[in-house]
C-alpha cells in the first residue's frame, strides 16, 4: 500500500527538456535516468523536510551515486559532488587553503591577502554561494579573483544538492568532524575568522551521502541522518531499470540476461565471492546490444551468454606465458 503524503520531491516529475542523456555505456554520471520506488522517494522527501543528510547504503553498483544528481535535475537545484578517498579530510568538503599559490605569489612580491588563496568546498557552495564566490569576503576586492561556481550559472535557485560519495572510504574522524557542519548547516572559516552558514530566510541544501559499508560509520553520525538502503533488485525491478536505460533493447534479451545474472549470483554466494551488481547487468545489456546483430538475437544463439559471462562472472584464470 502506498503512503499518501505531501511530496516536496516528485519522482515522476519529468526532467527539463534541455537535459539530454548521454550514452548508457559505462558510468553515465549525468543523473538523467533513474528508476525510483516509493521507499526511495519517501526517504528523499523526509531528508528535505527535516534538513538532515540522506545516508544511502548499498553495495557498489546499485545506483546510489546517481540518485543525488537526478534529484537535483528534477528539482532544478544546483548540484555539487565530492568523491571521498582515504586522504579526504572533513575540511576539504568545506574549504581549503591553496598554499602552493600563496608561495608562488610570495616569490612575486604580491600583496598578501589571505582570501585570495581560499578555495570553497562543495558544502560551502551549497550553504552560501555568495560568500563562496567572494572567498569569504563581504564585498568584491580588486586583488581577490572571484571563485568559479562548479555548478555554473545555469541554475538560479539558491537551493542545492550535494553528493558526498563513498564516505566509508574516509578515516573515521571525517564523519565525526562533519557532525556540526551538517547538523547546524554552518562552519567556521579561519581566514578571516567568520561563520559561514545558510543565509537567514533561505532553505538548506539536500546532502546525499553514500556508503558501500566497507567500514562502519560512527553511531552519532548515522543518528543524524535519514537512512535508506538499496537492496539487490528482483527480476521485475531489474527489467524496469533496463527499459529506462535501454528503451530500444530487445526485451527478451534483457530478460535472459537477468535470469543469467541470478544464476551467477547464486554461484557467487555459494563460493563466498562478490556478486554482480545492477551496473554490471546494464553493462551486459550494453555489450550485447552493441555486439550482436538482430539476426543473432533471432537465431537463439548462446553467444549473448558468452558476452554476458565476461561481464558478470569475472572469473579469475591463470595462464603461464609460453606454457606448452
Amino acid at each position: 500500500m502506498s503512503v499518501q503524503y505531501k511530496r516536496i520531491f516528485e519522482a515522476d516529475k519529468p526532467l527539463p527538456k534541455d537535459v539530454q542523456p548521454r550514452s548508457a555505456a559505462g558510468d553515465r554520471r549525468d543523473g538523467a535516468v533513474y528508476v525510483y520506488n516509493p521507499d526511495i522517494e519517501l526517504a528523499v522527501n523526509v531528508a528535505i523536510a527535516t534538513a538532515r543528510p540522506l545516508l544511502v547504503r548499498g553495495p557498489s553498483g546499485s545506483g546510489k551515486s546517481s540518485l543525488a544528481q537526478n534529484v537535483a535535475l528534477k528539482l532544478g537545484w544546483r548540484y555539487y559532488e565530492h568523491v571521498v578517498s582515504s586522504v579526504t579530510e572533513a575540511r576539504d568538503l568545506l574549504w581549503r587553503f591553496d598554499r602552493v599559490r600563496q608561495l608562488a605569489d610570495a616569490t612575486g612580491n604580491k600583496t598578501y591577502i589571505a582570501n585570495r588563496y581560499i578555495q570553497p568546498g562543495p558544502l560551502w557552495w551549497a550553504f552560501d554561494r555568495r560568500t563562496a564566490r567572494l572567498r569569504g569576503l563581504d564585498e568584491p576586492h580588486d586583488d581577490v579573483e572571484p571563485a568559479v561556481d562548479p555548478a555554473g550559472d545555469k541554475y538560479k535557485d539558491e537551493r542545492a544538492v550535494v553528493l558526498l560519495d563513498e564516505i566509508d572510504k574516509a578515516d573515521p574522524d571525517v564523519p565525526n568532524n562533519l557532525l556540526v557542519p551538517l547538523g547546524s548547516m554552518q562552519f567556521s572559516l579561519t581566514y578571516p575568522e567568520r561563520t559561514i552558514k545558510v543565509p537567514d530566510g533561505e532553505l538548506p541544501p539536500l546532502v546525499v551521502i553514500t556508503t558501500n559499508e566497507e567500514r562502519e560509520l560512527p553511531a552519532a553520525f548515522v543518528r543524524r541522518c535519514v537512512v535508506t538502503s538499496f537492496d539487490r533488485p528482483d527480476k521485475e525491478r531489474l527489467l524496469e531499470i533496463a527499459r529506462e536505460h535501454f528503451p530500444k533493447a530487445d526485451p527478451g534479451l534483457c530478460e535472459r540476461i537477468a535470469d543469467f545474472l541470478f544464476e551467477v549470483v547464486d554461484e557467487k554466494k555459494r563460493a563466498g565471492e562478490a556478486q554482480p551488481s545492477t551496473a554490471e547487468y546494464l553493462d551486459a545489456i550494453a555489450a550485447c546490444d552493441r555486439l550482436l546483430s538482430t539476426r543473432d538475437m533471432r537465431q537463439k544463439s548462446d553467444i549473448w551468454k558468452e558476452i554476458a559471462r565476461v561481464v558478470l562472472e569475472k572469473t579469475h584464470t591463470t595462464q603461464e606465458a609460453g606454457a606448452k
